[in-house]
């Protein structure tokens, strides 16, 4: 994203956020907004995102609404399918219909949140969207495997549709201030937050992608290699860019959890804050509604999931250096 694109979008979710306040008092099933809102459908219930992100958009008066769901569940992940009742039943009781198909819910609404968990089915749900022509958001992770990755932002393009995906993380106001020059060029940066793994996906993809993603926020694109070190309470990836800066992970599996870190300019040093909840990220996803601006681009999201994997490979090969170049071409870029 050049910076120009970057200033406008900062200065829209800046505005944007002021907003929030006044939305707490907005009760769940209680809509502000006329028919003539833009609809938006949301694939998959069985994430809190799905209620949590309905909540704040039917809300307040902000030209979008949620009005309908579809479904599915992943047997072999607990996150699934434990939850997926107590959700739906959330979405029923504020108004929310439930469909039986994506087809039934493209037919429906005008733009789309995919929520689904499990993150092996985005790239089939994405695809059968894609071809509908409508925006849509992919919720974290863009998908369970790098090839998967690679393969959603090819049928983007294949099919026209300008898509992005993002950890609520990117949102974070003191990271999106460093970004933005706050403490001159950022030489470093070190970003922490939990870890979760499941045998599914690639194992920083499930959740660890939250404090990478607060990581490539501050330092951007540019990383050409990684080494992990992983124990039973931390795991720590390392990575190094092409100018020769470092940024550090680290992954909480073990004690307090948390989001946070510092990155350290050319003119101070700064703490990335805390984690400040999901309304800016619903902004950013409303405003590439309106606009079809995103805040992300495909290239930047791609080395995210990069990193991830070369980390992944390195762990699997005693902690040795692994370039995000030998993961791309090793996933068919």
């Amino acid at each position: 994203m050049t910076h120009l694109k970057r200033r406008k979008f900062m200065k829209y979710a800046t505005a944007s956020s002021l907003g929030i306040a006044l939305s707490n008092t907005a009760t769940f099933g209680m809509s502000l907004r006329s028919s003539k809102n833009t609809s938006i459908g949301i694939i998959g219930i069985d994430t809190s995102h799905s209620v949590a992100f309905t909540k704040y958009i039917n809300g307040q008066e902000n030209g979008f609404e949620v009005i309908a769901a579809y479904t599915t569940v992943s047997k072999d992940i607990p996150a699934s399918y434990e939850r997926v009742d107590k959700f739906t039943q959330e979405l029923k009781e504020s108004g929310i219909q439930i469909v039986d198909s994506i087809k039934q819910l493209l037919e429906l609404v005008d733009c789309i949140l995919l929520e689904t968990n499990d993150g092996r089915l985005h790239l089939e749900q994405a695809e059968e969207v894609f071809k509908s022509g409508k925006p849509v958001f992919i919720d974290k992770p863009v998908a369970a495997s790098l090839k998967d990755a690679i393969l959603i932002y090819e049928a983007a393009k294949k099919y026209n549709v300008v898509t992005f995906s993002t950890s609520g993380t990117r949102f974070m106001s003191q990271a999106q201030k460093v970004r933005n020059g706050s403490i001159g060029k950022v030489m470093g940066a070190d970003t922490f937050s939990p870890v979760k793994y499941v045998p599914s996906h690639s194992d920083l993809f499930w959740y660890g992608m939250h404090g990478v993603e607060h990581l490539f926020t501050v330092m951007q694109t540019g990383c050409t290699r990684v080494r992990r070190t992983k124990t039973g309470i931390c795991d720590t990836v390392v990575g190094e860019w092409d100018d020769g800066r470092i940024g550090t992970f680290r992954g909480i599996v073990d004690g307090k959890g948390g989001h946070g870190g510092q990155a350290f300019g050319t003119e101070e040093i700064a703490y990335l804050g805390r984690w400040e909840g999901y309304e800016p990220l619903v902004d950013a996803i409303l405003h590439y509604f309106r606009t079809n601006e995103v805040p992300v681009e495909p290239s930047e999201t791609l080395e995210i999931y990069a990193f991830m994997e070369a980390a992944l490979v390195s762990s699997e090969q005693g902690g040795v250096w692994v370039t995000l170049e030998s993961v791309m071409k090793e996933a068919g870029n």
